[in-house]
């Protein structure tokens, strides 16, 4: 397995709406396998394919606590069928946004179609953490951060921030 790059915002690549994947095969799986491997060292618990500037609608989560075994999940060409009108707010961090988080509404249970790691079509419905987790996810894949959910100012703030530390690595010289 091999660490990728996580892109961070302000990144175009991040904008952009992933494409449809045609079919799950090993160089998928390799990929999968390589998104969980950055998203455990990183440490997140949920990574888009687009964050590692693969546009391809892929994601891989895993939100089992700490001291729990590893629990892995793969969604290949997810898709929201239905959503709760209920909502839930949870603060709300990102790969591709370091340090910056937010409390974020978003509805508290999904049903959700899409492939799993070996191309089987699977359904589930999802609740709290993992229904606002695949949701987060699945926005990257449409080119949307969790900040786009925020106030304009809010936002603001917090891509200035972003482009301020940006700035500050890429002048650092070896």
């Amino acid at each position: 397995m091999t660490l990728k790059q996580i892109l961070t915002e302000p990144n175009k690549i991040l904008r952009e709406k992933s494409l449809k994947v045609n079919q799950v095969d090993e160089d998928l799986q390799k990929l999968m396998n390589d998104m969980l491997e950055t998203m455990y060292a990183a440490p997140g618990i949920g990574l888009a394919a687009i964050q590692v500037g693969v546009l391809k609608r892929v994601i891989v989560l895993d939100i089992a606590p700490k001291d729990k075994p590893k629990n892995p999940m793969c969604f290949v060409n997810p898709e929201i069928i239905s959503k709760s009108e209920n909502i839930s707010t949870y603060e709300e961090g990102c790969l591709s946004l370091p340090g910056q988080f937010a409390e974020i509404d978003r509805p508290d249970k999904c049903y959700i179609k899409y492939l799993d790691y070996y191309g089987q079509l699977k359904e589930i419905e999802a609740y709290g953490m993992l229904a606002t987790c695949i949701q987060h996810e699945i926005d990257h894949l449409e080119g949307i951060l969790f900040i786009d959910h925020l106030s304009k100012l809010k936002k603001t703030m917090i891509t200035k921030k972003l482009s301020k530390q940006k700035k500050a690595i890429e002048r650092i010289v070896v």
